[in-house]
């Protein structure tokens, strides 16, 4: 028996993990910006290595996950059901609470139905592998989340993807489709990296044209845009003509799980069917109260959706007018390209030098030489808070040579 690491046979299952160094190797330059552990958070601010600084990359867009009347929301109600259910909804883990949630989510969202998955990425990756069957097609956008691409992968389904945003393409695609076979076109709401919103008036007319079904993901768009933070089917006004959407409560509902809404049988069938839902332990009492009271102060207080509106135009106007490129953002999140992977992390080491923290985004996440800093703002971030960012963007901007003094990228090819 090897007693080595050395020793290991290159046909050995874990001879990738042994050979994976470029962790340790980022971390031996003192550049690694990943696992950082947080010691205390206000929201908006974050300590970390013993310092604070302000948290400019969090996907906590209302600024709830620190509301007292949230935190009192999930207090109170473990008094009365515990700190967990300890069975899956299909047995034993259904309360009275999941129940008031559906009902007020599908009410909110104005569909007929709506089932809770207990994380995010289960709500997609569990609803399409049991909507879509060998006999179906799906079209996805090649920007998609993860928990999407999941999805696809282990469903029976054929899937065509198609470059992102790119409609003609999924046009050509839906003309070349099996007439036959049942067809859904999936789409982020709100593409996670880029924060643009998907093209959902095109999406319609392509799914009424070809008899398809269309799937929003808006994980990061409810509780964000839309008409009463409703979404990105609803900055069009078609949120009528979207067959499932599906969101999240680990961004501007300040907890832990997901949802997803439709016509009434399509939801029961994915309730009855999808093994994400009905082999896991469902949403903890506490968790499912957050999203209770986040979702009454989302509807009472418009101002933070005001809000949110106003600082992600001023931070998105900000930073170009810096010369820094934030590719076609229509939302808080914010990205800034930097390039190549080793000068994106020592960006982003430079901004939290200088009390900014943000997430560095690499290769595989965004195409090679695209490396980018994703930047996301809360309703609570003070005009104090994003003025010290910009101007830490802009020191560090200067500092490693992406921008000059006049606001000018230096990151342009001749």
């Amino acid at each position: 028996m090897a007693d080595s690491n050395s020793d290991v046979k290159t046909n050995d299952i874990f001879s990738k993990a042994y050979d994976f160094t470029k962790a340790d190797e980022i971390k031996e330059k003192g550049l690694y910006p990943y696992f950082k552990p947080l010691q205390a958070t206000d929201g908006t601010t974050v300590q970390i290595d013993g310092r604070e600084v302000i948290m400019a990359g969090s996907n906590n867009y209302l600024g709830l996950t620190n509301d007292p009347r949230v935190i009192e929301a999930a207090r109170n109600v473990i008094k009365t059901y515990g700190t967990g259910c300890t069975g899956s909804r299909y047995l034993n883990g259904t309360l009275d609470l999941h129940l008031e949630l559906e009902e007020k989510l599908a009410a909110f969202m104005n569909k007929d139905s709506c089932v809770l998955f207990s994380t995010g990425y289960q709500t997609n990756e569990g609803s399409i592998q049991t909507i879509a069957g060998r006999r179906d097609i799906i079209f996805s956008d090649k920007d998609n989340h993860a928990c999407i691409v999941s999805g696809t992968l282990v469903s029976n389904a054929k899937t065509m993807r198609y470059q992102h945003n790119d409609l003609e393409q999924l046009e050509k695609l839906l003309q070349r489709a099996d007439s036959e076979a049942g067809k859904i076109i999936v789409s982020d709401g709100v593409f996670s990296m880029s924060g643009t919103i998907a093209k959902v008036d095109k999406l319609v007319e392509l799914k009424k044209e070809f008899g398809a079904r269309l799937y929003l993901d808006d994980a990061h768009a409810i509780g964000v845009v839309g008409e009463g933070g409703r979404g990105s089917a609803s900055t069009y006004g078609l949120i009528d003509e979207v067959d499932l959407i599906s969101g999240t409560f680990s961004k501007s509902f300040a907890s832990l799980g997901g949802f997803l809404v439709g016509d009434h049988e399509v939801i029961e069938y994915i309730r009855h069917n999808s093994p994400a839902h009905i082999f896991s332990a469902s949403m903890p009492p506490a968790n499912v109260a957050t999203v209770l009271k986040a979702l009454e102060i989302l509807q009472e207080e418009t101002w933070r959706l005001d809000r949110l509106a106003e600082i992600s135009d001023y931070m998105r106007n900000s930073l170009r007018d810096m010369g820094f490129n934030v590719w076609s953002s229509q939302t808080p999140i914010i990205p800034v390209v930097i390039g190549e992977m080793i000068d994106c992390f020592e960006f982003w080491k430079g901004l939290f030098e200088a009390g900014v923290y943000v997430n560095a985004v690499v290769p595989p996440g965004v195409p090679r030489g695209q490396s980018l800093v994703r930047t996301s703002y809360m309703a609570t971030h003070t005009d104090d808070h994003l003025n010290r960012i910009l101007e830490a963007f802009r020191k560090v901007g200067i500092e490693q040579g992406i921008i000059d003094q006049n606001g000018h990228s230096l990151l342009e090819k001749e």
